[in-house]
């Protein structure tokens, strides 16, 4: 199940070319929107019927928010209510509060059992806490939220920086908030090189740039692309969202992690109880938490503040429950 809209449009066809699930994999898709979007989603069905995808066995495009969830084994909610000039943080989040406690108490009564969700829209993280919230038999390790977007640029950034193949970077970390507060962590980077791997600090040997102007790019990436486009990363946005359940689903590479914003059970400090993204890898359809990294001084202060805001955040949510 997935909305429509910007994102939604990028990323059905790739959940139909079998992106997500492998090239084997029949797949239904759930299309979701609100009402008045209702004759944009027909079209896109109908673009869906157009391309004659050999792996899609069927489209639902509805604005019924049950009918989208009924049966569903994997939801990815990109739908939320965005900022807007003028709005207050408190406002945008009472909004999608609301959201998110609707499509919570869909999920829980009608979908699949063992669901496996992602949530996309932001603030990503909190939407994902507060879905979790209302959806008390969804197992919390089957709710996500989406960091694999910064993850992914932070790939990218090191792979420009360096001109090799952005396949040949790994182990980047996102920490925290899928927000200008997350941290970019390369301490633990390595780049395949023709005499074996190299750790990233020592191959950019900049740390004056890998502690500044990386990590700024990264958490700001997403404006950036704002300014430039006139609209947000949904290319990217898409992809990377192919790319956390395709991992979550069929696993990791041995040696390599991934991020992903997880329900925290207190590693490295980080509060229990908030969806805090970590290095993770995956096998058999779960993730687990990477343990035992280093963390210097600089990458402690840094996980700290992300957390902070997330703990404000959480309380900025709940007060909207109220």
């Amino acid at each position: 199940m997935i909305y429509a809209g910007q994102i939604g449009y990028a990323l059905v066809p790739m959940i139909a070319r079998g992106v997500i699930l492998g090239p084997d994999q029949p797949v239904i898709l759930h299309m979701l929107d609100i009402p008045p979007a209702a004759e944009a989603l027909n079209g896109v069905k109908m673009e869906l019927v157009d391309a004659a995808f050999p792996l899609l066995k069927g489209v639902v495009a509805t604005t019924d928010v049950i009918e989208a969830c009924t049966g569903v084994n994997i939801a990815i909610l990109v739908g939320g209510f965005p900022r807007k000039e003028g709005m207050e943080r408190k406002d945008v989040m009472s909004k999608n509060v609301s959201i998110y406690k609707s499509q919570a108490s869909a999920l829980e009564k009608h979908a699949a059992a063992n669901c496996k969700v992602l949530v996309v829209a932001n603030p990503a993280n909190t939407n994902a806490l507060i879905l979790k919230e209302f959806a008390p038999s969804i197992p919390e390790k089957n709710i996500t939220c989406l960091t694999r977007l910064d993850h992914n640029r932070a790939l990218g950034q090191i792979s420009e920086r360096l001109n090799v193949q952005v396949s040949d970077v790994k182990n980047v970390i996102i920490w925290g908030n899928h927000s200008s507060t997350q941290y970019p962590d390369v301490n633990h980077a390595t780049v395949k090189t023709p005499s074996g791997e190299k750790p990233v600090r020592e191959l950019v040997s900049d740390d004056a740039w890998l502690n500044g102007e990386f990590i700024t790019t990264v958490q700001q990436r997403g404006a950036a692309i704002i300014k430039a486009r006139k609209f947000s990363s949904a290319l990217s946005a898409a992809s990377s969202a192919c790319d956390h359940i395709r991992d979550w689903v069929l696993g990791t590479t041995e040696g390599t992690w991934v991020s992903m914003g997880v329900y925290s059970d207190g590693s490295y400090n980080v509060p229990a109880g908030l969806i805090y993204s970590f290095p993770v890898t995956c096998r058999n359809g779960e993730w687990k938490i990477v343990q035992g990294l280093s963390i210097d001084e600089f990458s402690r202060k840094k996980l700290d503040l992300t957390a902070e805001e997330l703990s404000e955040e959480k309380s900025l949510a709940y007060s909207c429950l109220s």
